[in-house]
């Protein structure tokens, strides 16, 4: 186990996923159902997704080492450009993320309706999500799937359960704005230490 990774990782994808669509489905779902139940259903969708992730990112991470970390990198970078790019759209599309989850969750669920609505909901939403990608790609970087593992499904626990329990309060002091630019400059700081990896110039603290 690999504390500093698990920390790159959990700091990585905290800030992806924070301000993404599947925040905004959590915070609806919470509306509908008891808040407890619907972190019980998101948090095990979050769990299948990045063992999913991480079996990818270990299958990947057997491929030739250099093409594979310029592919990473470049998923950094792709990543970092849409979150900055979409940053100025970002009220909108939240705006049309919830209306989208408030089609999808029935009031009126309660126990293990609650839940398993909650769990497909965020299950679906969440497929190639880029919270996903960078896990794999985390894994494919550093070779450490139990440190990114943990890091990043602790992350995705935690958005979730602050979705579910403060979700508007907390958009309230955190703009969806600021938060996808501080994700997309994580992003780009990823990107510049992968390839600095590929040039034979890693740095000791990652």
């Amino acid at each position: 186990m690999d504390l500093a990774l698990l920390l790159t990782a959990f700091t990585t994808i905290f800030v992806v996923e924070l301000p993404d669509k599947t925040f905004i489905a959590t915070l609806v779902l919470a509306t509908r159902y008891r808040p407890l139940l619907v972190w019980i259903g998101v948090a095990s969708a979050f769990l299948i997704q990045t063992l999913v992730a991480v079996t990818l990112g270990g299958f990947i991470g057997r491929l030739p080492r250099t093409p594979v970390e310029i592919l990473v990198a470049a998923l950094f970078l792709v990543g970092g450009i849409i979150l900055l790019r979409g940053a100025a759209k970002a009220k909108q599309e939240e705006a049309e993320a919830e209306h989208e989850f408030e089609a999808k969750a029935r009031p009126g669920a309660t126990g293990l309706r609650a839940v398993t609505t909650s769990f497909l909901v965020l299950f679906l939403a969440e497929w190639g999500d880029l919270s996903q990608l960078f896990t794999a790609g985390l894994v494919v970087k550093y070779d450490e799937p139990v440190s990114i593992g943990l890091g990043a499904f602790a992350a995705l626990a935690l958005v979730s359960g602050l979705a579910a329990l403060l979700g508007r309060t907390l958009l309230r002091y955190l703009p969806v704005v600021l938060i996808r630019r501080i994700g997309g400059v994580v992003c780009l700081i990823l990107a510049a230490v992968t390839v600095l990896g590929v040039l034979g110039l890693d740095l000791p603290i990652l």
